[in-house]
């Protein structure tokens, strides 16, 4: 026998193997299904699934059930995040919130909404992105950072299903939704004014990885965007220089060592933006 499994000739990486490919076609199944599909006991697939999501292989829903996780899904998507970004995410955050003093998140792109881990402005650690739900991509800073740097069919899927309305200042109309987009290409910076919920504006630019593709976004949580636009774009662009350099290069850049040298976002555009409803 191997694996300690009850059927002779048969692997742990068959076991995990068996696991995964219950997943083969996006579905979501219970502990119970994967023990069923699998042919493995209960106890041996609570022990596989349990370690599996543990590292991001799989990731537990609000309702029980089990789905491919982000890390498998970043090795059949360009689009989604590298290992680099999580590891490098985390000092990121952590530099941001010291220099904003205010919550920062890194966010990347699932289908069409946002998954993301955040830092609070506290000493909790940086959360994990099982630990936080998805975020609609229309209505926040994050997801229009990217939304504006991603192909035309995915952003004509985000319409597709529906531009739904979180608050009165929610972007709604697809034709509002893809101006505002091409003026974040411009400026590179992302805003969203009570957009997701009513008192809450962020700002959020795009990093980019190898090949110039935008891979993941950063933001920050702020009170106001008049007073604290400038402010928030400016430590934004150059933590998101340094990590997308970090990508591209594999070397640590430091994020913040040279914010005297780098340019921030022209001014004008981004308080007109942010005047706008």
């Amino acid at each position: 026998m191997a694996g300690n499994s009850a059927e002779p000739g048969r692997s742990v990486t068959s076991k995990i193997v068996s696991i995964l490919l219950t997943f083969h076609d996006g579905s979501e199944h219970s502990l119970t299904e994967i023990a069923r599909l699998t042919c493995l006991p209960v106890s041996t697939a609570h022990r596989l699934v349990t370690e599996l999501a543990g590292w991001g292989v799989l990731e537990r829903t609000d309702e029980s059930t089990f789905r491919i996780g982000l890390s498998i899904k970043a090795i059949g998507s360009r689009r989604s995040y590298t290992p680099a970004i999580v590891e490098s995410a985390r000092r990121v955050l952590e530099d941001l919130v010291t220099a904003a003093r205010t919550g920062a998140q890194l966010g990347i792109l699932t289908d069409t909404d946002i998954a993301y881990i955040e830092k609070r402005c506290d000493h909790s650690p940086v959360t994990t992105f099982a630990q936080t739900a998805r975020l609609p991509a229309h209505a926040t800073a994050l997801g229009k950072a990217l939304l504006a740097f991603s192909p035309a069919e995915i952003l004509d899927r985000v319409v597709a299903n529906g531009l739904k309305c979180y608050t009165p200042n929610t972007v709604t109309d697809p034709e509002r939704l893809r101006q505002c987009l091409a003026s974040i290409r411009l400026t590179r910076v992302a805003i969203a004014r009570w957009e997701l919920e009513p008192g809450v504006s962020a700002v959020a630019v795009p990093v980019f990885g190898p090949g110039g593709m935008a891979v993941a976004a950063l933001g920050l949580t702020v009170p106001n965007l008049r007073s604290d636009l400038h402010m928030a774009s400016s430590v934004l662009t150059i933590a998101a220089r340094g990590l997308s350099r970090e990508l591209v290069t594999g070397s640590h850049a430091g994020c913040f060592a040279l914010i005297t040298e780098q340019p921030a976002p022209n001014r004008k555009d981004l308080v007109d933006s942010a005047s706008r409803p």
